[in-house]
């Protein structure tokens, strides 16, 4: 199992002119891995980061970022061809860096909390299925897996379960498509977490690790040790990712709702919340 730390902890946006020094920072805090948070393409020069990594002896994954502009399953077609776009540039980047996934909500947009008619959601759910299977088959022959996050239901109408995303991997029909859970969305939206990973198994090909106030893992109501029981019988052997935040990346903050203090600071969330978790996701 390979641990990493999200660059949302520390910045936003992500470019390699002024933060590759995160690099060396989750390197020297033990992490195998950064999980770069992709705002916007044209801040990142995929080469350069790919060598300063190296450098650092650090793996780098690719995670999306799908705002309203970057609905693979919108009727629009600007807006879905942007998402189209724009996925392609994070399969290519993850394969040129070596990440093995790029993961996030791709099959919408966050924030698209609707009530749609049924009609309108299944012609919705079509749209994401066959552009899925598009996009999957592209990153598998890239060598890359597209990780799909449920969200909680105030960031989307889509995907808010495990259920619901296992429905959406059958109708794909991509070995490349898998899920991607989230313990903070797992702990608004399932019954049992522990339950809900024993049902994804072997779909799950990503994990991020924040608290239920979206803090420090270890530090709150997250049934911890159930979810790491569920992942060893699983045998679940991948990345798991701390994605956590404060008030000092305020545009991630006003994103996520974060209006008080919920950790010391950022360093504190990638240093702590990584004592926490290796030792009981490793033992």
């Amino acid at each position: 199992m390979k641990f990493g730390a999200n660059t949302f902890i520390w910045a936003s946006p992500f470019t390699t002119d002024t933060h590759l020094g995160l690099l060396d920072k989750a390197a020297a805090m033990g992490f195998d891995l950064l999980e770069v948070a992709v705002e916007d393409p044209a801040l990142i020069d995929v080469p350069v980061l790919r060598r300063a990594a190296a450098a650092a002896g650090v793996g780098v994954l690719v995670c999306g970022a799908f705002g309203p502009d970057r609905n693979l399953s919108s009727a629009e077609t600007a807006v879905h061809q942007q998402a189209a776009d724009y996925l392609r540039w994070c399969i290519d980047a993850a394969a040129e860096l070596s990440s093995p996934i790029v993961s996030g909500p791709m099959y919408s947009a966050v924030g698209k909390p609707r009530l749609e008619t049924a009609a309108a959601r299944r012609e919705e759910w079509q749209r994401a299925v066959s552009n899925l299977h598009k996009w999957g088959s592209y990153a598998q022959q890239q060598g890359v897996r597209l990780a799909l996050e449920p969200l909680n239901r105030f960031e989307t109408d889509m995907i808010n379960v495990v259920d619901q995303g296992l429905a959406l991997l059958t109708e794909v029909e991509c070995d490349a498509v898998g899920l991607h859970l989230d313990t903070f969305h797992m702990h608004l939206e399932e019954k049992d977490s522990a339950a809900a990973i024993r049902r994804a198994g072997s779909r799950i090909y990503h994990v991020h690790a924040c608290e239920n106030d979206r803090g420090i893992p270890g530090t709150g109501q997250v049934n911890w040790s159930g979810i790491a029981q569920a992942l060893g019988e699983v045998g679940y052997d991948g990345t798991v990712v701390i994605e956590s935040f404060t008030p000092e990346v305020q545009s991630i903050a006003r994103a996520v709702c974060i209006w008080r203090d919920i950790a010391p600071d950022q360093d504190s969330i990638a240093a702590q919340g990584l004592a926490f978790l290796k030792p009981l996701l490793t033992d």
